[in-house]
């Protein structure tokens, strides 16, 4: 491995004296004026970073360039998603052999008529560095398409307005605005909702087309900040919901879909811990909610008219360790999105006699499975997806009421792929306070369990999301190098229910990052790798995990890579102007109360770095990200540079044209991989490994 000391020095952010004292602590933080984007020695640090980390790997080019490569050649560049039905028409997206971005396109009468190109991508994104599009929704009419668009990854959208008679954009622009519009049935007015100064989704407004968008009328103002607000349909189309939600609480209002004048309903007021969402069917709404000690959730019918609590009937009943996740309502069925023992599942309920059961066909121990929102509801065609580590995914119709299905789509992957060479394992480590965590494996046949192989290691462990086991294209790349790639499930996700995302957050967050300590070591113990062999990796939260665990343990990873990693904890959550501070009060704790403040002291990854020897690391930043400021990332590895004792690489890529998620272009993101695969396998002394 080709020590840092063999590349030009790395940059140095000076030190500025600034201190915060909070509940008599005195934090020192020299770095506190990267802060600051508007002074120039901030962008002069991150340029001189980026200079660094792009001459550090310039001898890895070669490198590069064979694994993008690799991963491009799994993608058929000429795909297109299964077409969806809604009326007369059949929507898809499609891409072209060198298109970096989707095109929307429709067809008429079946989905092999004449295709008609709605929005090209590719066209809106050239001489630009980030294009994104969202919420690309046509009028219930299909004579009109209104879409947002972000230009520098900053979440923020335009909503622009499209005649699909003429092809012309209307002259309905509408800035500042976030994810989310709905057309009432109209066809002339839809929903959308607006950021404020702090960059949070607080307004709702109602757009009649032709009307000066500066006029239109406020239809609901959050005024709590730990709450978003947002817009959706119901999939009848009977609906406009208006729904705002906090973490781990919720409140929902409808109104008339046919009627653009009409005003919200209250259906439920929030209250703490109480999270609910509705469907409609009938005369009556289907709630998904965790009332009643449901903390897996339970499901409950009211009607209509009188939608409030004292009105909810039990309707399909709470299970302790099956937690619902989600459900669509369809004229005839309920389909349910669940989990039993850690893994998804799909439930088909109907409505007429409540007979239940489950999708079968799944022959795999580890996997992933999930419903896909349909456009239409009368219908009795349920579209799911299927996938595993080592299974390209699959897309099938499901005939809900004769439970036969048709493959509609399986990923192509034109390189070639053998599934036969590779082999899943679902295991499980136990933690050190007992509890069984699982990890989900994939591996070449050919590879020995006795120690000698690397190990990636993912983890994420936030916001209840699950990290279920998809089939990666990028992963090969690395497996075909004799890595295992490895998923741990730690706590804070909710693979295994409510209690397990409950016991790794607030006080019990160091829960997350115990787990994946104990996960490495379960998976060194049991021959899977060796100290030193394990390649950690984890993104904005998962970035956080990756700094909590190099401070505790950085003699287990063989090299690390942070992305967008939300590293400051205690900066972040005591400046109640950054956008999502308030709102997650309730998954980190609010510091400004002295318990929290002192438990968070004990694991914020840049409060926690220490004089001691570090691994090989990666970190990347994003100039726009609204999420992780980019500023995190660039004062933890301004503080590592000054204290860590060792000599191994540490860099810091910030991407001066994209937010959180990254490059927005499809092969853009495949460059991205490429470099941080690079990363691992030069730590590694594996730069001339072949695939």
């Amino acid at each position: 491995m080709t020590a840092a000391s063999e590349f030009p020095i790395p940059p140095s952010a000076p030190r500025r004296a600034h201190t915060d004292t909070v509940h008599g602590d005195a934090r020192v933080d020299p770095w506190h004026w990267l802060r600051d984007q508007d002074d120039p020695e901030t962008m002069q640090y991150l340029r001189a970073e980026n200079e660094y980390t792009e001459a550090f790997l310039a001898p890895l080019a070669s490198l590069q360039e064979s694994i993008y490569d690799e991963i491009r050649g799994r993608i058929k560049e000429d795909d297109n998603s299964v077409p969806e039905k809604e009326g007369d028409f059949y929507y898809y997206v499609r891409y072209e052999e060198g298109g970096q971005y989707p095109i929307y396109c429709r067809r008429a009468g079946s989905d092999e008529g004449p295709e008609e190109v709605l929005l090209d991508v590719n066209l809106l994104a050239e001489g630009r560095d980030y294009t994104q599009v969202s919420s690309f929704e046509n009028s219930p009419d299909h004579l009109l398409v209104a879409y947002g668009v972000d230009f520098d990854g900053s979440e923020q959208f335009t909503i622009r307005v499209l005649d699909l008679e003429s092809g012309e954009t209307l002259g309905d622009e509408i800035p500042n605005t976030y994810y989310g519009l709905e057309w009432a049935n109209d066809n002339r007015t839809f929903y959308y909702s607006v950021l404020d100064e702090h960059h949070r989704p607080v307004y709702i407004y109602r757009h009649t087309l032709g009307a000066d968008p500066s006029a239109d009328e406020l239809v609901y103002h959050e005024e709590d900040s730990r709450f978003f607000a947002g817009v959706g349909k119901s999939n009848s189309g009977r609906f406009i919901y208006v729904a705002a939600g906090g973490n781990n609480m919720s409140e929902w209002r409808f109104l008339d879909a046919d009627d653009p004048a009409s005003i919200p309903v209250l259906i439920e007021p929030r209250a703490t811990d109480f999270e609910y969402d509705v469907e409609d069917h009938g005369e009556r709404f289907i709630i998904r909610h965790n009332g009643k000690g449901a903390r897996d959730f339970m499901l409950a019918t009211v009607p209509i008219d009188n939608p409030g609590w004292d009105n909810w009937s039990d309707f399909m009943p709470h299970e302790p360790g099956r937690p619902i996740r989600g459900i669509q309502a369809y004229r005839d069925h309920l389909v349910v999105a669940c989990r039993q023992h850690g893994l998804p599942q799909v439930m088909v309920h109907r409505l007429s006699d409540g007979d239940t059961h489950y999708i079968a066909g799944v022959d795999e121990d580890d996997f992933a499975m999930s419903p896909r929102g349909g456009r239409e509801f009368d219908t009795s065609t349920l579209r799911f997806a299927y996938t595993s580590l080592k299974t390209p995914a699959a897309v099938y119709d499901y005939n809900m009421a004769s439970r036969e299905r048709v493959l509609r789509k399986q990923q192509e992957i034109p390189s070639g792929y053998d599934g036969g060479q590779y082999e899943t394992r679902r295991v499980w480590a136990t933690a050190r306070d007992g509890t069984a965590v699982p990890i989900s494996l994939l591996m070449r046949r050919d590879v020995p369990v006795d120690g000698s192989a690397p190990l990636y290691l993912y983890g994420y462990g936030s916001y209840g999301l699950n990290m279920d086991a998809n089939f990666s294209i990028s992963a090969l790349s690395l497996v075909d190098r004799g890595f295992i790639f490895a998923i741990a499930h730690i706590r804070g996700g909710m693979e295994m229910g409510w209690d397990w995302y409950e016991n790794g957050k607030l006080l019990n967050k160091r829960n997350t990052f115990n787990d994946f300590i104990d996960c490495a070591e379960y998976l060194v113990s049991e021959g899977y790798t060796a100290r030193g062999r394990i390649a950690a990796a984890g993104g904005s939260a998962g970035g956080m995990l990756m700094g909590a665990v190099i401070n505790e343990r950085p003699d287990i990873f063989g090299c690390v890579a942070a992305h967008v990693p939300f590293v400051d904890v205690l900066n972040t959550m005591l400046d109640d102007t950054l956008p999502l501070t308030t709102m997650e009060y309730n998954e980190w704790g609010n510091p400004n109360d002295e318990e929290y403040y002192r438990y968070m002291r004990t694991y914020s990854p840049y409060d926690n770095v220490r004089g001691q020897d570090y691994p090989p690391m990666l970190v990347t930043a994003g100039i726009s990200d609204p999420r992780v400021t980019y500023w995190e990332p660039a004062k933890w590895v301004a503080k590592l540079r000054t204290m860590r004792t060792d000599g191994q690489p540490l860099l810091l890529k910030t991407h001066m044209d994209s937010g959180h998620a990254g490059a927005s272009g499809r092969f853009e993101r495949i460059k991205e991989v490429a470099e941080e695969y690079a990363f691992i396998l030069h730590s590694f002394g594996m730069a001339d490994t072949p695939a």
